[in-house]
C-alpha cells in the first residue's frame, strides 16, 4: 500500500499484481502497454502491473495512493470475469464514481498497513478490497475501447479456484525449478486441462506467468541489492545468466545491468517503502 507524493519515472517498471491507483490530487499521465491515459484527481483506476507501465509526467501537486494486489487476491473479488479478464490482458479501467470518503479512506488504509498491528492491517486490506468490489456498480470504462462507461449490477463471478490454486503454487514456489506438471499435481488436474483454464483466464500461458514472476523478483534486487547480475539470476529461478538477459531485455528493453544502473542514477526521494500485507483466505 502507498499514499504519497511519486516522481516522474524515468524508464517503465513491472511488477506481479495489479495496481490500484486513487488520484488525491493533481493528474498522472501513464504509458501503459499499448496506450496512454491520464489520470485525474478524483480518479480511481486498476491495471495490470505485469505488462510495463511508466509515468512519464505529473502535475507538481500529485497525490496518489493505492495498492499492488497479487492475482491470488484480485481472482477472488467478485467482479465480471470480462473486467478481470481485460484486466490481466493490459487494460486500464477508470472510474470517475468517487466521494468525499475515498481520500479519507485511503489515507486510514495506508496508515493502517503501517501501524504494526495486524488487525489493522487486516482490516485496511479487507476495506480497499471491498472498495474495489463496488466499482462494478457504478460508471467506469476500459480502455483501450470504446470509452463507453459501463456498469454492472448482475450476479456475481468468480475465476474458477483452480486458478487460486495455480497463482498460489507458483507464488511459493516460482524461484523452484517448476513445471506445468507439479503445478498440475498442486492445483488437482490435469496438466492440459490446468494450461488451458489459466490462459483463458488470464491471457498468460503458465510459463510467461513463471517468468514474470522470476523477473519481478529480479528487478527487485537489481534495484536494492548489491549481488552481481548472475547470483540474482540464479536466485530468482533462471537457469542461466544468458536466458535471464533475454527474458529482461525482452520485458524491459534493456539489461539487467543497464536497468541497475539508470534506477540507482535517478534523483532520490523520501518515500516510504511500500508495505506488503497477506490476506487470508476465505
Amino acid at each position: 500500500m502507498f499514499h504519497d507524493r511519486p516522481l516522474v519515472m524515468k524508464s517503465s517498471h513491472w511488477h506481479v499484481q495489479v495496481e490500484v491507483n486513487f488520484i488525491v490530487k493533481g493528474w498522472a499521465h501513464y504509458k501503459m502497454s499499448g496506450h496512454e491515459i491520464l489520470f485525474s484527481e478524483g480518479d480511481l483506476a486498476l491495471f495490470w502491473g505485469g505488462q510495463p507501465h511508466w509515468m512519464d509526467d505529473a502535475s507538481d501537486d500529485l497525490v496518489y495512493a493505492g495498492g499492488h494486489l497479487p492475482l491470488v487476491h484480485f481472482f477472488r473479488l467478485r467482479l465480471p470475469q470480462e473486467v478481470q479478464a481485460r484486466l490481466v490482458q493490459g487494460a486500464t479501467l477508470v472510474t470517475q464514481a468517487t466521494d468525499a470518503s475515498d481520500p479519507l479512506n485511503f489515507a486510514r488504509w495506508n496508515d493502517y498497513a503501517r501501524s504494526g498491528d495486524p488487525l489493522k492491517a487486516a482490516l485496511a486490506v479487507d476495506e480497499l478490497l471491498l472498495r474495489i468490489e463496488r466499482i462494478r456498480f457504478s460508471p467506469y470504462s476500459l480502455f483501450p475501447g470504446d470509452g463507453v462507461p459501463a456498469a454492472d449490477g448482475g450476479p456475481d463471478h468468480h475465476t474458477s479456484p483452480i486458478v487460486v490454486r495455480i497463482c498460489e503454487f507458483i507464488a511459493d514456489n516460482f524461484r523452484e525449478d517448476i513445471d506445468s506438471i507439479d503445478i498440475a499435481v498442486a492445483a488437482d488436474v490435469h496438466p492440459k486441462y490446468a494450461m488451458t483454464v489459466f490462459k483463458k483466464s488470464t491471457g498468460m500461458t503458465l510459463n510467461d506467468y513463471i517468468n514474470l514472476m522470476r523477473l519481478s523478483y529480479a528487478q527487485a534486487q537489481l534495484m536494492r541489492g548489491e549481488e552481481s547480475v548472475l547470483t540474482i539470476a540464479m536466485d530468482s529461478g533462471f537457469g542461466s545468466l544468458s536466458a535471464f538477459n533475454k527474458s529482461f531485455r525482452r520485458v524491459a528493453g534493456q539489461s539487467p545491468t543497464d536497468f541497475r544502473r539508470d534506477v540507482r542514477t535517478r534523483p532520490s526521494v523520501s518515500r516510504p517503502p511500500v508495505v506488503s500485507i497477506q490476506r487470508q483466505a476465505v
